[in-house]
């Protein structure tokens, strides 16, 4: 088998993947299996603007698990590549200087382990729709009609090829192929040509549309709404009843997610107490799609062209972790949409002590954070990309696919090892198996 290295550098954690592939057979879709996954201890390396010179050490811990891992005689042939996403794309709009800094320490580290390093960049928001695109049809076999797609009848799409949905800390996207297209938007439209054939695919990425920076853009607004600004505190109807957090509001407005509404306070910090009420938590949320204006034929939100939505949708990374944490993706269908919004309410409703005593081995940051994170998956999923009680159905929310995660890591990698040919590549006139078989078969009768 042959190995490759990918590092997914979010804004929130950075993961390293371990993939493994037949080499006779790298040009076969479904093929490339992860075999190993790594969390890097700490924050996203983007974290690392203030002590640039540890963003890189951060990541050795996971090296030397693939070290482990990839059989010793083939370190030094094994790529590993470095994508960083939204996390560093902000840094690199706050602070040029820190985020080049960053990569370089990271780069140091990537070098001086014994892999074939292959390069550490900032990869765009299209390209990380698109790689997470590539990643679910290649895993469930849509590009040559085979692989996992016997296993997964559920993801039987009208279509050839699903949708892609990803939500990070800092961006989201949105991937398909449409059946229909507007000429209003060509910034939009990526073209592939894969296994002989040649797709139209749709993409978008909205920077500080990522479940943490969208929190912090909707408690921005909040304060600057607030009436009650003189006594420091905000009832947050996205927090559970009981839930009290302070937060520096130096840091609030620190990104340029939430800059632009920065205004003077007279107090540092914030006051927040949880109200539990998840029709009111909606509310707020909308507030961050704005629908007034759409120069094309359609749009998502705040003017971005959004062909009609086709076919069905792999909805990954923080999409899957939140609705799987509420228990809204174990069904072989996917749950209606009432349903999930019940459940999401039931949820909120809870009085934070008694949240916190039934998953008291989840982080206190991240089990807080749920109530909003699952709002703002409706809002995105309902306002911001017009997904209805109708075709709600065709999402399917991924952790996994086969061995492995749904993501852009995969694609990427695949991309940039060649491994998905132009062209369909030429068939032997047997396989191996049937060579084989037909010699032992020759044995016997002889």
């Amino acid at each position: 088998p042959q190995y490759g290295i990918v590092l997914d550098a979010g804004s929130s954690h950075t993961n390293l993947y371990v993939y493994e592939w037949p080499a006779e057979k790298e040009n076969d879709t479904g093929v490339v299996q992860q075999v190993e996954v790594c969390k890097v201890k700490g924050p996203g390396i983007s974290g690392y603007s203030h002590a640039t010179e540890k963003a890189g050490p951060s990541l050795t811990q996971c090296l030397q698990q693939a070290e482990e891992v990839i059989p010793s005689k083939q370190h030094q042939e094994t790529p590993v590549y470095l994508g960083a996403t939204a996390g560093m794309r902000l840094l690199s709009l706050e602070n040029k200087s820190a985020a080049d800094k960053v990569l370089s320490s990271v780069e140091k580290t990537l070098r001086s382990a014994p892999f074939n390093f292959q390069g550490a960049r900032i990869i765009s928001g299209q390209e990380e729709g698109a790689y997470g695109w590539i990643t679910i049809n290649y895993l469930l076999g849509n590009f040559k009609q085979s692989g996992w797609t016997k296993l997964l009848h559920s993801l039987k799409s009208i279509s050839e090829t699903s949708g892609a949905l990803d939500l990070g800390g800092a961006s989201t996207q949105i991937t398909f192929v449409p059946n229909e297209l507007s000429s209003g938007s060509p910034d939009n439209l990526l073209y592939f040509r894969l296994y002989g054939k040649t797709y139209q695919v749709y993409t978008h990425s909205f920077l500080c549309y990522g479940k943490d920076q969208a929190l912090q853009q909707k408690l921005a607004s909040d304060l600057q709404a607030s009436t009650s600004v003189c006594n420091f505190s905000l009832l947050d109807p996205c927090f559970h009843k009981g839930y009290q957090r302070t937060i520096n509001i130096s840091d609030l407005f620190k990104t340029p997610c939430t800059s632009a509404k920065k205004k003077e306070f007279p107090f540092s910090q914030l006051y927040l107490q949880g109200g539990g009420d998840y029709q009111v938590c909606r509310r707020n949320i909308q507030k961050l799609f704005n629908k007034t204006s759409c120069p094309y034929s359609s749009c998502s939100f705040n003017g971005i062209y959004l062909p009609p939505l086709q076919g069905d949708f792999g909805a990954f990374s923080a999409f899957y972790f939140v609705m799987n944490f509420l228990n809204l993706t174990s069904e072989q269908r996917p749950a209606a949409l009432d349903k999930v919004a019940s459940a999401i309410q039931s949820f909120c409703a809870r009085p934070w002590h008694e949240v916190k005593t039934a998953y008291h081995q989840i982080k206190e940051k991240y089990l807080s954070e749920y109530c909003f994170s699952g709002a703002y998956i409706v809002s995105l999923l309902e306002t911001g990309y017009e997904f209805t009680e109708e075709n709600w159905q065709t999402i399917h929310f991924l952790g996994k696919i086969g061995s492995s995660d749904a993501g852009w890591t995969l694609g990427y990698m695949l991309n940039l090892t060649n491994m998905i040919p132009a062209e369909e590549p030429a068939l032997p006139p047997l396989s191996h198996g049937s060579y084989v078989g037909l010699m032992v078969l020759c044995s016997v009768v002889l």
